[in-house]
């Protein structure tokens, strides 16, 4: 009886001890009807059972691994062509998951707060617009392009294989209505442009700051904010809706945000935040090239409360434009300007979500597909005072004009005593020239300097100018 039990108290240590089996499991990014990024490796990975066998199988390719100690295991897949017609992507282990009409083009994703989330079914509810002809009222009923293919990012669940495999879907219905406006546009002009397929991830989340989007250890490394109190939840969104899609295969990022954090009165703080943003983003993805544009935030008034109090100087929003833009040091980076893209400036959600779609393409574009067009406003090269005139030079230059045929709005100008007026702008080829009545000899000039600035000044592609101020505090200050 003895030797009995002894004999089955072995037999139930070795059962323990035997490690378990689990599912070939792919993350909930993976899923059918979505796209793999062409023209280089694909990673596609995920768990099993520790040494399991696995084969990937698709376009012809046949890849073998095994699962390693943790039962993780991973395949990058050869670069291969943009392809519009499905194919079937098959992972087989101990069981087989097989994840039909998977296409090849590009793959980007989008994050950031309320206007990034901004959703496609709020068009049908709104008025046209006063600046643009072009009003998509009814995008979701007429959408019918195959080739664009969407994923959300669900905070709760993102994190949770559940083996469902459902998360991707062609960009119409019920799936194309409760995504990001500003995605979908930027998909659609992409795709229309490459004629390829193109498929848009949304990872967003209403009212936040920027520190839940970056990892908490690279904020305290950054030499920035030692010393410094961190606030705003580091991490809490970086590790539930960005960490959890690496290293799924992309070919850049868009950011849409500042909001909250323009009310906490942010500048130079914001800048070094977004660089910790957009460094710990390409690490987590191992690429330090990976394309990063975002979207300048719009005129709103800042300054007042919901009581019409006074808060905060109207220069807080140009303040944070103007610390934001030291991003463009980091290389691979891009700015959408969005200054003529509000009507009402008490709307801190304003509609031309179209319109910032098409910006951010046009950047993708001609930074990152090298196509032969202009994707940036006017932006401020340097001045030269003469006496009563300055002259403003200009980068994205070609074409300069009001877009409302009306005179150049916004220019500022000061003397000694650094109180500025209004300019008298006259345009002189691809230079503008500022003069003031009482101001004898101009020492500082400043454009669009204040958080209402809607300015006339475009270019020949129609993309506005960026405010700036000639005595910039940061102009020597290096990022990187």
């Amino acid at each position: 009886m003895l030797i009995r039990k002894l004999l089955f108290v072995c037999c139930l240590w070795v059962l323990i001890l035997q490690p378990s089996f689990a599912e070939v499991l792919l993350p909930n990014i993976f899923a059918h009807h979505m796209v793999l990024q062409r023209n280089q490796p694909v990673v596609i990975f995920g768990t099993a059972s520790q040494g399991e066998k696995i084969t990937v199988s698709f376009d012809r390719q046949v890849l073998r691994t095994m699962a390693d100690a943790q039962g993780n295991w991973k395949v990058s897949l050869k670069p291969m062509a943009a392809n519009a017609v499905g194919q079937d992507l098959v992972i087989a282990g101990e069981n087989t998951i097989t994840l039909h009409d998977v296409l090849v083009g590009e793959v980007w994703l989008c994050s950031g707060q309320s206007n990034m989330e901004y959703q496609m079914r709020k068009l049908a509810k709104l008025s046209a617009p006063e600046k643009d002809a072009y009003f998509p009222k009814n995008a979701v009923e007429e959408a019918n392009n195959p080739n664009i293919r969407l994923f959300l990012v669900r905070r709760k669940s993102l994190a949770r294989p559940n083996g469902q495999y459902n998360g991707w879907a062609v960009a119409q219905g019920a799936a194309l209505r409760q995504f990001s406006a500003v995605g979908y546009f930027f998909a659609k002009n992409l795709q229309e442009e490459l004629d390829v397929p193109v498929g848009v991830i949304s990872s967003s989340q209403s009212g936040s700051r920027i520190e839940p989007w970056l990892p908490e250890q690279a904020l305290r490394e950054e030499p920035y904010f030692h010393g410094k109190e961190l606030t705003g939840d580091p991490g809490k969104f970086f590790d539930t809706m960005i960490a959890p899609l690496a290293p799924y295969t992309m070919k850049g990022f868009l950011w849409y945000q500042g909001e909250s954090n323009v009310f906490l009165q942010e500048n130079i703080s914001y800048a070094y935040k977004q660089k910790v943003l957009i460094e710990s983003w390409r690490k987590l993805w191992n690429d330090n090239n990976l394309p990063f544009y975002f979207t300048q935030i719009v005129p709103f008034l800042y300054s007042l409360d919901e009581q019409g109090k006074e808060r905060m100087a109207r220069t807080v929003l140009p303040e944070f434009w103007e610390a934001q833009s030291l991003l463009l040091q980091l290389p691979h980076t891009g700015r959408v300007t969005t200054t003529d893209l509000v009507d009402h400036i008490t709307d801190l959600h304003p509609s031309y979500k179209w319109e910032i779609g098409r910006r951010l393409a046009l950047q993708a574009l001609a930074k990152t597909c090298h196509k032969p067009i202009e994707a940036d406003g006017p932006t401020f090269q340097k001045v030269r005072l003469k006496g009563g005139k300055a002259h403003v030079y200009f980068d994205h230059a070609k074409g300069l004009h009001a877009r409302d045929g009306k005179s150049l709005s916004c220019f500022e100008v000061a003397g000694k005593d650094g109180i500025f007026v209004n300019a008298a702008a006259k345009l002189k080829g691809d230079m503008v020239e500022l003069t003031a009545p009482s101001i004898k000899k101009i020492t500082e000039i400043r454009f669009a300097w204040d958080e209402a600035a809607q300015p006339n000044l475009v270019n020949e592609a129609g993309l506005p100018a960026l405010s700036f101020r000639s005595n910039n505090p940061y102009q020597k200050l290096k990022l990187n």
